[in-house]
This record gives C-alpha cells, structure tokens and sequence, in this order.
C-alpha cells in the first residue's frame, strides 16, 4: 500500500507547442487562451507544451481571493461548485485560493511563497461569485440522489462548457442572492444509477470535447484537485478496476490517451488495481487527492533552484547506508506532512533521503523550491515511485506484471528523464520492482539517473543488486517500508555484527514517513554504532551510488571526489562553481570577456574516462545567448600534453551527454573553442596542443557553464 495509506493518514488527521489542449474538439473560448508567454508562464491562460506533463498557469494576482471550504457547515456539491470557480477563473490568472484542511496550518504555504489573500467570510461567499460572474457562462444543473458521480459528471461538463456545476440547492442559493445565471446544461433527469453507467454516459457524450492529456480520478465527494480538472477541461471519473464492468469503462478511455503524454491523477478506489490498469497502457498516476490550489501553485515560478551537492566522503571500508523516506510520489504529502517533517529540529544533523515528485516542477514549483532553499548538506532527494508518476510495474502483492516489455516502458522512462533533470532528482525509489528490460530502458533513456532502488516486498533473498551497462546500479530496500527504526536494525543487526572491514558494505533500507522522522534516524545510528563502534556512515542517495559504483568499478561521477581540483581560466565566478551540481543563475561559472576559456579537472590519479556531460543551463532555460557551440573534452596524464577524446562543432544542445572512447587520464579539461578567431595557424586547435599565445580571442561576451560532470571509473 501506498498512497491509500496517504489519504487514510491526512484523513485521520484533519478527521504540439504550446497548445490549450490536446483535444480537437475543445471550441470553447480558448483563443483568448493562447496569448504569447514569457518563460514558462503566460501572459494570460495556460500554456502546455507536448512535452509538458501538465499545464502552467499565468502569475497569480497581486491580491487573491480566499475563501474556506472546510467543515461540515458546506456541503460536498456546494465544495465542488467554489472549486469549479476556481479553476473556471484560474484558468485565465489564478486568483481564488480554496482553504480545505491543511494540516500544516492554513497560511502556512501562502506566507512561505508571499501570496496575498484578501480572505471572504463564510456568510459572504456568494459576494465571490458575484465578483466574477461574468467569467461563467451558466450553470450545469444535476441531481445526486441517484448517485454520487453525477458530481463529477457535473463537474467534467463544468469545466468543458465554463460553467458551475449545482444542484438545486445551489440554484436557489444563486438566486436567492441575486445572481442571474442561465442552465445552459440539465442532466438533473438521467437516471442512471451505477459508477460505470454514470461514466459511460460521460464518454459516449463528453469525452470527445475533453483534454486527452490529463485524466482526474477523483471521489465525488471530494474537491481538492478539482480545480486543475475543470481549468484544463480534464474528465473527472471514480471507477474501480476490480469491478469487471467499471473495469471495461475504464479501459475505454485510457485507450484514448497516449504513452508518455498522458497523465492520471487523483488518486483510485484501490491502490494497485488502480495504478495498474494505468500502466498497462503506459500511463503513470500523480497521487494528489488531498492536493490543494493546484491552479494557484502551477502558476508560480517554475524554474527550479536545485541546490549544490557537497562533495561526497573518501571511499573506506565502511557499512553505507541510505535511507529513504517513502510516500513523496503523492503532492499531497510533500503539501502537507513533509512540511511537519522538514520543521524537525533535528534535521539536517543526518543525511536522509526525502522522496518527492518531480510532478511538483509542475504542480508546485514554489513547495519544491522552497524544500530546496531551506535544505542542508544532509537533505537529499530522490523521487517517488517510479519516477514522473506512480508506475506499479510489477505488483508483487498480486504477483502480476502490468507492464513487460521494453518498448511498452521506454515512453514512461523517456518523459521520466525531462522531468527528473528538470527537478535535479537523481535517484528514483520504485515500487515495486523492474525487470531487466525496464532497467535497460532507465539506463538508456534516464541518463540523469545515479541509481535505483527497489521494494523487496516478498522475502530477503529475492532481489538483488544489479548493475546496467556498467552504469547503473538497482538496488534493494531492505527492508521496505519499515514502520520502526527497529525493523531496519533488526534486518541488519547480524550482517553489520558480522562486518568484517575488508572492503565496503553497501546497504539500503526504507522507513515509512508517516512513522519516521529525523529523531528516528539518528537513534538508528546510534543502534548501528554499537554493533561495529566507528564503521556507520550514513549517506546521501547520490553519494551513496557514486560510492557503490566506485568500489564496483562502475562509472561514477568523478566530479563528486572530495579531493578534486579545479582550476579554469580567467573568471568572474569561482572555478568550484563549474561542477557543483546546479545549474542555478548564482551556481554558474562565467568566464572573463578576453582570453581563454576552459576548465580543468585534477582527479589526483587516473581513471578510465568514458563520459562527459556540459549543462549549459537547466533543461528547460530559454537564454542561449550565451551558449557554447564548439568546445572539446581533452584528458591528460600529465596536465601538460593533453589529446582530445571528444570534439563539439556547431552544438545547438543546452545540455551535451557523451559517452566517448575510454581513456585513461588523471586529468580531463573543457575546451571552449568558440571565441577563438582565426590567426597565422589558422586558429586550429591540435589534437594534442594548448591554444597558445598567439591566439586571438573574441572579447564580446562571456562563457557560462551550468555545470559540468565527468564520469569514470577506476583503474
């Protein structure tokens, strides 16, 4: 179980380019939608490009209007009605704000991210309405005394046609407050009564005029993501799979979408009949049933400030252990109870993975910015399962593989690479585990990618660690989502007992966040310590891999060794910043406007270099005026007479991936060739030379690298 558990817990507590849509059928007023953007947001509207999960939204207003929609005095079609407002009105700029049940205090997120709301009392929230009643086109007028999911079919032809979904107790609120709205839509008549004659009447009728790209699985009861559903004309349905006939409904409609564009969220009746069915056709679920003002967070600044990496410890004979926190695939946890958790006093005086979703690029850039800003050395993060979205490859609880092939995965792996690079997630938790053709298709299509863990649900022995092209390593949580800390020292206590010193012991466990905090790990340690006194080192997911690849002669990143040096020519940053792990505007290096440009690395002793990589800037930065065309990787034993492994000539990437043809080096330089001009020689560069004296440089702008990483592996 997992975000089942999620919702329970949060229950218990608070008791083409830019397009508008991927649906030709969409003839609404979406022109005034597709007004020119700045970045990634857009003047006014939404953008959605075809390689982005989902929408962003326009600036939030200056001033925003709240209102509560918490407690038992308003009911659940009157909640859905204020959040088909606001996703009607957010849809053109976010300004309606829905307080539901935040746990971690009500303006908690708006004061971290400066949002100004100008909140409407209870007794005066038709005054909203009547405050943006010219933005609604009518009313959708239904009746769930039949059933419950007329609400959501209410709510799927509110957001098609721009209206508010009611119920007659809402209509005669309306006008008892005399707001005239017309009822373009009535289906207060059908008479259907089931889940899957609700839905199928959605789709034989509604589906057609709905986004493709964007499926809400959602209670009806509930309205939470609702908002994000009605804003981009998304269909809302609540069908269980394990039910035969919901089970062939549901399929109508995923059939429609499309592999690696496509996304559900919400959440499912039942967790793994759910996620499953999804991923039988490619589609990956961001749970976010408890996610609030979805249509206000995706319109903050998105892009994201990944902070840098420290330098990670010298390579001992030492036990390595990771641990990670589970349940961040849900943004509804890394809304809510993640901010309880990251408030721990205690934290950052240990290293602990987070998990999170890299659908919060999206859907909260602020909340993950946020996490970043205030992280420590010691906080690392790592993405849910299974990377974008939860991906339930196979079900080790039913003992089924819902997805085989290596084709089937590679749309899932290839949008999971932008969005784990685009929010600097570098290690993924996958529930529950892969098989070799989707560990090939991580290793290929998921470059940004140090490592991978799995869930070893069924028994000890089952999994083991593995390793792909000599790259990358999946490995076993041992064990998984364990509710104590005393679980993990009892699943270990024997082998760490039994340590013997003569090379590394690599393990990976992982707690359950709804019982596990920083207290927790730091009394594990204390457990562990006094099994073998001085050999526990707990690690950071990217250092504990690049660790593991290193004392298994696998590719690690060699710019991550605590002794590395380097030097570049002359700058205005400092030369550390060319290979710190951001890509952030005040984490770049610039160079001087005259002279030569490179950066050189001193590893200290050889290593077999295979790979490289040049961010220019983030994976999704617009300013190419200062981007390098022409540069060459050149290593060297000596740091005197160096030989090129790898030339780029007319380079229009922002971010260079290369593997090259092994080569032994202690030393490995960036040699940036565009500003050279040409002089008596030509201006050639020599395969084996430095650009001499004689060379005349270009003096009209700086270089800037994002970063730079080298990978190798050991003699």
């Amino acid at each position: 179980m997992l975000s089942l558990r999620n919702s329970l817990a949060l229950l218990a507590a608070i008791s083409a380019n830019c397009l508008l849509f991927n649906c030709a059928n969409a003839q609404t007023s979406e022109n005034k939608f597709s007004e020119q953007f700045t970045g990634s947001h857009p003047k006014r509207g939404i953008s959605w490009p075809i390689n982005q999960a989902f929408p962003h939204f326009a600036l939030p207003a200056r001033t925003i209007d709240g209102l509560s929609v918490a407690g038992k005095t308003m009911s659940s079609s009157e909640k859905i009605m204020w959040c088909a407002l606001q996703g009607i009105v957010n849809r053109e700029k976010p300004r309606i704000f829905l307080f539901e049940t935040p746990q971690e205090g009500k303006y908690k997120w708006p004061d971290l991210l400066n949002l100004n709301i100008s909140e409407f009392k209870f007794n005066d929230r038709l005054e909203l309405l009547k405050k943006y009643k010219n933005e609604i086109k009518g009313l959708v007028l239904y009746s769930a005394e039949l059933s419950q999911h007329y609400q959501n079919l209410a709510s799927t032809i509110a957001g098609i046609q721009d209206c508010l979904p009611v119920t007659n107790e809402q209509l005669e609120l309306i006008k008892a407050a005399g707001i005239d709205l017309p009822v373009v839509t009535d289906i207060s008549n059908l008479k259907y009564k089931t889940p899957a004659e609700v839905y199928q009447y959605l789709y034989e009728n509604y589906w057609d005029k709905c986004s493709k790209r964007l499926l809400v699985s959602l209670n009806p009861r509930m309205g939470y993501i609702r908002d994000l559903a009605v804003a981009s004309k998304a269909a809302v349905v609540w069908l269980d799979p394990r039910k035969s006939v919901e089970n062939t409904v549901i399929r109508k409609f995923l059939k429609d979408m499309t592999a690696g564009e496509s996304i559900i969220t919400g959440w499912w009746a039942e967790e793994r009949s759910g996620i499953g069915v999804g991923v039988e056709y490619g589609i990956s679920t961001v749970p976010s049933d408890f996610y609030e003002n979805a249509t206000v967070y995706a319109g903050m600044d998105h892009k994201i400030n990944i902070p840098s990496v420290p330098k990670m410890p010298k390579l001992e004979n030492k036990v390595y252990l990771a641990i990670f926190l589970s349940d961040g695939d849900n943004i509804q946890y890394c809304q809510h109870a993640l901010s309880g958790l990251w408030d721990n006093q205690s934290r950052g005086d240990i290293p602990i993975n987070w998990t999170v979703s890299p659908a919060l690029a999206d859907l909260g850039p602020g909340l993950l910015n946020y996490y970043y800003k205030t992280a420590t050395d010691n906080d690392f993060f790592a993405s849910g399962p299974s990377g974008l979205g939860y991906a339930l490859i196979y079900d080790s609880h039913n003992r089924v593989w819902n997805t085989d092939y290596k084709k089937d995965f590679e749309p899932y792996s290839k949008l999971t690479q932008r969005y784990l690079e685009r929010s600097g997630l570098r290690v993924i938790t996958v529930w529950d585990e892969v098989n070799r053709n989707q560990m090939e298709a991580y290793s290929e299509n998921c470059r940004y990618l140090y490592g991978v863990t799995q869930q070893d649900w069924e028994k000890r022995d089952k999994l083991k660690s593995v390793e792909i092209n000599e790259r990358l390593a999946f490995i076993p949580n041992l064990p998984c989502y364990a509710e104590d800390v005393s679980v993990i020292h009892r699943f270990w206590k024997d082998e760490i007992a039994a340590f013997d010193g003569k090379k590394p012991l690599f393990l990976s466990a992982q707690g359950k966040s709804w019982e596990m905090g920083p207290d927790n790990i730091i009394q594990l340690k204390e457990l562990l310590n006094k099994l073998s006194p001085g050999n526990i080192v707990i690690c950071r997911g990217d250092h504990f891999f690049n660790l593991y690849n290193r004392a298994n002669k696998l590719s690690f990143n060699l710019t991550m060794l605590d002794n590395l040096k380097i030097t570049t020519s002359k700058s205005d940053t400092k030369a550390e910043l060319a290979a710190d792990g951001s890509c952030n505007e005040n984490n770049r290096w610039i160079s001087s406007k005259e002279g030569e440009r490179w950066i050189k690395f001193d590893f200290k002793k050889p290593y077999i270099i295979n790979r490289y990589v040049v961010r220019q800037g983030s994976i999704d930065d617009l300013d190419k005026s200062h981007s390098i065309s022409s540069f060459v990787l050149e290593v060297s034993n000596d740091g005197k007479i160096w030989r090129t492994v790898d030339d780029q000539s007319e380079n229009k990437s922002i971010i260079v991936d290369v593997d090259i043809d092994e080569a032994a080096a202690r030393y490995a330089r960036v040699l940036i060739k565009d500003n050279i001009l040409n002089n008596s020689s030509n201006g050639k560069v020599g395969k084996n030379n430095v650009v001499g004296s004689n060379s005349n440089f270009n003096s009209s702008s700086p270089t800037i690298i994002g970063d730079v990483e080298i990978y190798g592996k050991e003699l």
